[in-house]
């Protein structure tokens, strides 16, 4: 006899912690991207920020997990959004000043991109509005 949780699965439950292991990997691919990089001195900084900004993404949507209302649960999506915006920007920086990982950066910023409509259009959702 099997046992099996009567519950039903959600397919939002569903693609939440699928959601959260995206952007588990995506700060894992970040972390690793700018250890390559870091190497030339120009770049340093700029990983420095990309590192806390790529990582923060996946902290604010955790984060939220533990909110006790609505409205600071949307908070922690506006500010993973914001963190996404600024990873982006960091990124098209070192795309565009490094030709050997331009390739690279550039698959990041599509993924980032990817993240930002999915917490975007999260938070219309919780807001209410359906655009």
């Amino acid at each position: 006899m099997q046992n099996r949780d009567p519950r039903p699965k959600s397919k939002n439950g569903d693609f939440k912690i699928e959601f959260n292991k995206r952007l588990i990997r995506f700060s894992l691919e970040i972390i690793k991207f700018c250890g390559l990089i870091r190497r030339d001195l120009n770049l340093k900084p700029l990983t420095d920020q990309l590192i806390r900004s790529g990582t923060s993404i996946g902290v604010n949507i955790v984060e939220a997990k533990g909110c006790g209302s609505k409205k600071e649960y949307i908070r922690f999506f506006e500010i993973a959004l914001r963190s996404t915006n600024e990873t982006k920007y960091w990124l098209i920086l070192i795309r565009e000043s490094d030709t050997k990982n331009r390739e690279r950066a550039e698959d990041l910023l599509d993924e980032a991109t990817q993240i930002g409509k999915i917490i975007s259009s999260g938070i219309l959702t919780m807001k209410g509005k359906n655009y």
